[in-house]
């Protein structure tokens, strides 16, 4: 576990196979869509699996410093992910995470026809979803940045218990799920408990396309068995399920595409480990107890 501050900073632009996927979506020819991100931003990494998963067509720009003046047009504020909207005259813009991906998928919906939800027809697990998602928002995601932002020993150790209690608040809504709409007691056929576990996503076995929860909650759970373990030596839950689902997550190919190596992660990560001052507007929210801008 790394306890020594050694100054390192943001990187300034993706490695590994998210720097092949930067390079397969220049910014000419231009497409309708227009990504405004950080090649560490795990907001931005939702947008972009995404991107990816629904199949849209669309640019991408990782900035690196100062923040470009594009970006700036279309988040004043300077938070990343953006969304450029070229197709309309003037261009208009989106922010905030969430909001992008419920915006993708209703926009995939009239193009490539692919989802990430379960079918409207099936309003109970969409309702189960976004029961998942909201936990992910409120729970996983702040409790992640306070378990890494915490220096006092015994604020760690509280912090850690959160994150993990944050992690199983999670799990039980997966398995919650998969018993309610698929049928826990394996009774289904593959065919039929493919179709009903549509949008349930990975932790569905039979399920082989990225679910809304997988892309929302992805981010945090890939940066904790890299980041929190190397500044917190977090030891994730045993459960042999949950890690399975882990490594599915991590090894699909529209997740993965989006990842840099563990060193950046490392390296852009220090700061919030060491809580220096100024690190991110996230930061500071974190530090005085606000809602995450």
């Amino acid at each position: 576990m790394s306890t020594k501050d050694t100054g390192k900073t943001y990187a300034r632009s993706a490695t590994g196979d998210a720097l092949g996927t930067v390079k397969e979506h220049p910014m000419s020819p231009p497409q309708d869509i227009v990504l405004f991100g950080a090649c560490f931003c795990p907001f931005v990494q939702r947008a972009w699996v995404a991107l990816e998963a629904l199949g849209i067509p669309y640019n991408l720009d990782i900035y690196q410093s100062p923040k470009p003046q594009e970006l700036l047009e279309v988040s004043p504020k300077g938070l990343v992910p953006a969304l450029k909207l070229q197709q309309y005259q003037p261009a208009r813009a989106l922010n905030e995470s969430t909001v992008i991906m419920e915006y993708l998928e209703d926009l995939a919906a009239t193009t490539t026809q692919k989802s990430l939800m379960p079918p409207k027809s099936n309003p109970y697990a969409r309702a189960l979803v976004r029961l998942m998602s909201d936990a992910v928002n409120r729970a996983l995601v702040p409790s992640f940045y306070k378990y890494l932002q915490a220096q006092d020993p015994e604020a760690q150790v509280q912090d850690g218990t959160e994150f993990h209690e944050a992690i199983a608040q999670l799990v039980a809504l997966l398995q919650r799920a998969e018993t309610e709409i698929v049928g826990g007691d394996g009774s289904a056929g593959p065919g039929e408990a493919q179709a009903l576990g549509a949008g349930l996503g990975l932790w569905i076995d039979t399920n082989d396309a990225l679910g809304w929860v997988d892309i929302l909650a992805g981010p945090w759970l890939y940066r904790a068995t890299n980041v929190l373990t190397h500044y917190r030596g977090l030891e994730l839950p045993a459960s042999p399920r949950f890690h399975a689902y882990l490594n599915r997550l991590f090894s699909h190919t529209d997740f993965k595409k989006t990842c840099s190596t563990e060193g950046l992660y490392l390296d852009s990560y220090e700061r919030y480990a060491f809580n220096r001052p100024n690190t991110s507007q996230v930061a500071d929210a974190i530090n005085a107890g606000r809602t995450l801008p």
